[in-house]
């Protein structure tokens, strides 16, 4: 069962918008077998509409469209969807019913509009799909075999309709095959050096089970996906393939996706043992504790963090001696572990994160290659420190180093 999915506004074409809502539509289709074929952005035109609805009909049982449902002119999707279904617009009285509400119930004190009451008309020939959120109804439609449903743009409306009203429609009317998923989380390995390690398995994998490398900073994903009819096969099949897997790869992998997160474990590790985590971050900036406070109940054992993102600051605020600064380079492996032994010192902490480096674009304070990174661990007995070098553009140094940092912590604690 193909589907495919179609956002309508030039906001998401000039970047002012991220496409959330295709997202979420893939992932909720997915979860009952249906399988998004393509997914198009197109300008609110009409001529561009027309295109898309007639080559997605061509390709795809269901068609979702979300966007161009406003009340204003430049919102000409319902318009589009009556010339395209050889329809015309009326008005839907439990709409204007539902309008007249909404208003009534907000907007006391401001008359309805004949603009408004417009969100009441629809294509005659669609099956309205209440919005109990917002104005701009939902639409599904039948044509020449293929579904067609409209919905609005704003996400949290869409996402109410989809979950509420669009997959069980889908589940009553149609048999689909079920898609299952698996996804195991690798680090410190690149995909070239996990694909040559994995050549065999995957070569002798089911026909049935495909397996795609889903690389990012600092970890690549491996995603084993199954699609058929027989649901118990597909589990027993990716339960047997993600066995294989990690025998050939225990040593890098960090555990399952949609599992938790590298700092909702770390969280769980120091509730456990009652340990207390601490950071000083230079070109980091604050990332890492920002993830760590990003975590509810991150209180109960994340102390505090210093900033010291100037040679100063390390000096003033961490009491990094000066000598060996000027010894070693701020970025070094000796002033990641001073750093590391002062936050653990200043906030009595049992663990303490450190990050100094060179992320670029220049060298900064030191003469290190852009890249170079040193992230250093206090723990309870000693201090622990690794040299990376981490490529040359900014961004990806430090979200590729924030990942790394959990990732050492995590070992740090595991080995308490």
């Amino acid at each position: 069962m193909n589907a495919e999915i179609i956002t309508i506004g030039d906001e998401i074409l000039i970047g002012q918008i991220v496409d959330t809502n295709s997202v979420f539509i893939a992932k909720e289709l997915n979860k009952i077998g249906v399988s998004v074929y393509q997914i198009t952005s197109i300008q609110d035109d009409k001529e561009h509409i027309l295109n898309a609805l007639k080559e997605a009909k061509s390709r795809a049982k269901i068609v979702i469209i979300t966007g161009g449902l406003g009340p204003t002119k430049d919102d000409i999707t319902k318009h589009t969807l009556c010339e395209f279904l050889e329809d015309t617009l009326v008005e839907n009285k439990q709409v204007l019913k539902h309008v007249e509400g909404l208003f009534a119930k907000y907007y006391k004190d401001k008359p309805l509009s004949q603009i408004n009451k417009n969100q009441a008309l629809v294509p005659s020939k669609a099956e309205v799909l209440q919005n109990d959120f917002g104005t701009a109804p939902g639409m599904w439609m039948v044509h020449e075999g293929t579904v067609f449903v409209s919905l609005p743009g704003v996400p949290f409306e869409m996402k109410n309709l989809i979950s509420t009203q669009v997959v069980p429609r889908i589940i009553e009317q149609f048999e689909c095959p079920y898609i299952m998923h698996k996804t195991i989380v690798t680090y410190g390995i690149g995909e070239s050096a996990l694909a040559e390690r994995l050549e065999d398995w995957e070569v002798n994998l089911p026909d049935f089970v495909k397996l795609a490398y889903l690389p990012s900073l600092g970890k690549v994903r491996l995603r084993l996906s199954a699609k058929g009819e027989n649901k118990q096969e597909l589990i027993d099949a990716i339960d047997k393939e993600c066995a294989k897997l990690n025998r050939l790869i225990n040593d890098v992998v960090y555990g399952m996706e949609d599992e938790e997160s590298v700092e909702m474990v770390v969280a769980s590790l120091l509730t456990n043992k009652k340990r207390s985590l601490a950071t000083a971050e230079s070109f980091t900036g604050g990332k890492i504790a920002n993830v760590v406070t990003s975590v509810p109940g991150a209180s109960s054992y994340f102390k505090g963090s210093v900033v010291s993102y100037a040679t100063e600051a390390k000096e003033n605020v961490l009491q990094v001696p000066k000598e060996v600064i000027e010894k070693h380079s701020v970025v070094s492996e000796a002033v990641a572990k001073e750093m590391a032994l002062a936050a653990k010192k200043m906030f009595n902490s049992d663990f303490a994160i450190a990050t100094t480096g060179n992320a670029g674009p220049t060298k900064g304070d030191s003469n290190a290659e852009v890249g170079t990174v040193f992230i250093a661990i206090a723990t309870p007995k000693e201090v622990v420190c690794e040299e990376f070098m981490m490529g040359a553009q900014r961004e990806r140094v430090v979200e590729k180093s924030v990942n790394k940092a959990f990732e050492m912590l995590q070992k740090e604690i595991l080995n308490f």
